[in-house]
């Protein structure tokens, strides 16, 4: 007898070629056997029939930790189908402590992130501190590290010593692109790939550096395009939300402390201090996180300056900066070979509220814009290669029983499992806790908290792209 059989959905797994109505059965939290009918029983069977089963989305760019707005992250990922994330910021040491009572049964691999003062010094670190912050991220559990730029900016030559100390030491790295030179924009993307040299980076959420601020928003999605096809060392994704995400603190001056955040007022015509905030906040551009009771929600207005201002600013929010042309263009854009140019979609949520992979991607699918086939690479297949994880993002008997079923027509989540134990049933969050991706390195720190680890090597050279066949 099998533990589980899923009965009656269309199936799809690009990496087999297979796209059909089938049932699928997992044994011992594996994949065991894919058939259009199954006759064996399962000790719990689910019928999904009209329903679409694919391997479990991953999300390659997401913040969970409660620094970004309420415990909630790891629940409102599982409320939206996905069982697997890269947090892209951390604090490593609070997400550990956090994941057993907040945590939803995901897959979680963490970079902690380098911005001074809070994880690094200054902003012109040396080499030996640069050395010492990452031998203690890898030790303690991350995956690797990021690099803020966009918001804590420190030289470019600086942020080239991470990327290639980190590569070094095998740790996985990515970078929120933005220095003492340029900024989170075009210019910063560019910059950022060259100072990569061909090493591998993640370069995170490319859509933000489209958004129009050095030239058109088509123009820059072009030129960002082609740096990509230029260089394929560089891993990446995009998310499909018109929201952006930020920090909105002010200093002891009254003046923004991110630079996204102070050019995202700049760019509606406020000034980045306290003053420009409140108008933000009353013209309904900006937008405070705040903790709704289970999930994470949005206050603009005056009830969203009451908000900033009672938690002394230092708080998270977000600014309509998206334009949709670059979000779409970037979802479909492909290589001469027909593999995708930016791999992955993410949403850059968890915490922030656009988690949206279902609900958008799904939507570029009904457009013609993307087949579902595509869209299921590039949530899942494509991600797990990004993170290394062979066992996941297909159904070939023997790999992870991750899965996510979703209604097509509402472009909603049914349910989602992880190692074929359900995390999220009819609507309803049921997973706890979590399992930690980590390095060799991290495995004891991560295990020694009582997690399950699932080892990577990010050393291992991303060069299999995958191509889908039509």
């Amino acid at each position: 007898m099998f533990d589980v059989v899923f009965r009656g959905a269309r199936v799809i797994d690009p990496l087999n070629g297979f796209d059909g109505v089938a049932d699928v059965a997992v044994k011992d939290g594996k994949i065991a056997l894919v058939a259009a009918k199954i006759e064996e029983a399962g000790e719990k069977e689910y019928d999904y029939s009209g329903m679409v089963l694919q391997p479990g989305i991953i999300d390659p760019h997401v913040h969970i930790g409660s620094m970004y707005g309420s415990h909630y992250g790891h629940r409102m990922l599982a409320m939206e189908g996905v069982t697997g994330c890269l947090d892209m910021a951390g604090p490593l040491n609070s997400i550990l402590d956090e994941t057993p009572e907040y945590g939803a049964g995901l897959n979680i691999a963490i970079l902690e992130a380098a911005y001074p003062p809070e994880t690094i010094s200054c902003s012109e670190p040396s080499v030996e501190e640069i050395n010492e912050f990452i031998d203690k991220a890898l030790d303690g559990g991350a995956v690797g590290v990021k690099l803020l730029g966009g918001h804590f900016p420190v030289r470019p030559d600086i942020s080239a010593d991470f990327i290639r100390t980190a590569y070094e030491k095998g740790a996985y790295v990515a970078w929120h692109c933005g220095s003492t030179e340029h900024g989170s924009n075009i210019e910063g993307m560019l910059e950022a790939v060259d100072a990569a040299k061909g090493l591998p980076l993640h370069v995170a959420h490319v859509n933000a550096y489209c958004r129009g601020a050095v030239m058109d928003c088509v123009e820059e999605t072009k030129v960002a395009l082609q740096k990509l096809r230029d260089n394929p060392n560089i891993l990446c994704e995009s998310y499909l939300s018109p929201k952006n995400g930020t920090r909105l603190t002010l200093d002891a001056n009254d003046q923004v402390l991110s630079k996204v955040t102070a050019s995202c007022l700049t760019r509606y015509g406020f000034t980045a201090d306290r003053d420009g905030m409140k108008k933000a906040f009353m013209a309904e551009h900006a937008f405070v996180n705040y903790d709704a009771g289970g999930y994470t929600g949005l206050l603009t207005g005056q009830e969203g300056i009451e908000f900033w201002e009672k938690n002394n600013t230092d708080v998270t929010g977000s600014f309509n900066v998206n334009p949709g042309i670059p979000r779409a263009w970037l979802a479909e854009a492909k290589r001469e070979d027909g593999s995708f140019v930016v791999d992955g979609i993410s949403t850059d949520g968890g915490v922030f509220t656009r988690n949206v992979i279902l609900q958008n991607g799904l939507a570029l699918v009904k457009m013609g814009i993307l087949t579902l086939p595509e869209f299921v690479v590039k949530t899942t297949l494509n991600p797990a290669r990004m993170l290394r994880l062979k066992q996941k993002g297909h159904f070939t008997p023997g790999a992870d029983a991750d899965i996510t079923v979703f209604n097509f027509e509402t472009q909603k989540p049914v349910a989602a499992f992880v190692a074929g134990e359900p995390i999220l049933i009819n609507g309803e969050v049921v997973g706890k806790s979590g399992t930690f991706i980590t390095t060799k390195r991290g495995q004891a720190a991560i295990e020694a908290r009582g997690f399950k680890a699932i080892v990577v090597d990010p050393s291992i050279p991303y060069t299999d792209r995958f191509v889908l066949k039509h």
